[in-house]
């Protein structure tokens, strides 16, 4: 592990720049809120920049910095949460003068000068717990920092449902909500949804088609998410909703972008997917992936490799 390198250098920088991944889920804003508090909270005389385009309607949950151009010359950046170089947003992360990324997916794209990649791990959040935990007061801890992290982890871990949750998920989660902020409230925000998103999620299930083996999957229609009036990063509210099912084993679905090709979410209760989505210009997870198709006959083919993995696992 390079836990004791990473401390030495937030330590020794006096700038800090920490980015995520674009379309920022709940882990992504967790980790690198709750990093920048606890660094902020251990050394209030450093500069510590969050770094990134808008967070959509998780900007409850955090807001990014105007980072000016020359804060980069002497800094430290940080990325938290984001696999591969090109998920990064703003793409001046790679500017700075010392970069470490840290981060929970499978490390397909081993970028930086120092990184610290745990795939076992529920989340990034989890992993900054425990940075922290090892530091033994090199970094601060409080409510600010326990809220965010907790924010994360219940994002990642599906409200503790996902099979990435373990024992230490559990402790790390237990352990945060002691300090002052009231987990029942995030909870209740972060399950909350739109009148809108409510009905796209009623599209979905009339509009899911299911093969014989347990693979579903839908295409939503650019004019669909239009009409509903809604947002690029609140169509993610629809992502889970096939899962629900019985019966359904894993599910594609396939949104359509303004810029033409369609974005892919991929998720499993069992098949490993993430190797089919690498084929298909993405990767994540081993049960939550996405990728992306650039038109009909590729969501096709994704279609037919989705119900082979599946049919694969249940005849296994």
């Amino acid at each position: 592990m390079n836990l004791e390198a990473i401390l030495d250098h937030i330590e020794e920088a006096e700038t800090i720049i920490i980015h995520r991944h674009v379309n920022p889920d709940p882990d992504a804003l967790g980790s690198q809120g709750g990093l920048a508090a606890s660094i902020q909270a251990a050394y209030p005389q450093k500069k510590v920049f969050l770094a990134g385009e808008g967070v959509g309607n998780l900007d409850w949950l955090s807001t990014m910095d105007q980072v000016p151009d020359a804060a980069y010359a002497n800094a430290l950046v940080i990325t938290v949460d984001t696999a591969d170089t090109p998920r990064v947003s703003d793409q001046r992360f790679n500017t700075g003068k010392f970069l470490i990324k840290i981060d929970h997916h499978p490390n397909d794209d081993d970028y930086g000068d120092l990184s610290w990649v745990v795939p076992e791990a529920s989340s990034t959040s989890e992993l900054i717990y425990d940075l922290i935990q090892h530091a033994a007061g090199r970094l601060g801890f409080n409510a600010t920092v326990a809220r965010l992290l907790y924010a994360g982890i219940v994002g990642d871990t599906g409200r503790f449902l996902f099979n990435n949750t373990s024992a230490h998920t559990l402790r790390v989660a237990a352990a945060l909500i002691q300090e002052d902020f009231d987990p029942t409230a995030l909870n209740n925000r972060m399950n909350q949804i739109t009148l809108a998103q409510a009905k796209l999620q009623s599209y979905v299930f009339e509009h899911l088609e299911v093969t014989a083996s347990g693979a579903a999957s839908v295409v939503i229609p650019l004019a669909v998410v239009e009409n509903l009036g809604l947002t690029s990063d609140q169509v993610h509210a629809a992502v889970g909703t096939p899962g629900r099912l019985e019966g359904v084993v894993a599910w594609a679905i396939f949104v359509e972008q303004p810029e033409a090709p369609y974005r892919v979410n991929l998720r499993s209760k069992g098949p490993i997917i993430n190797e089919l989505a690498k084929g298909h210009h993405g990767g994540g997870h081993p049960l939550a992936s996405g990728a992306k198709a650039q038109n009909t006959t590729e969501i096709a083919e994704i279609r037919a490799q989705l119900d082979a993995l599946v049919t694969q696992f249940v005849t296994a």
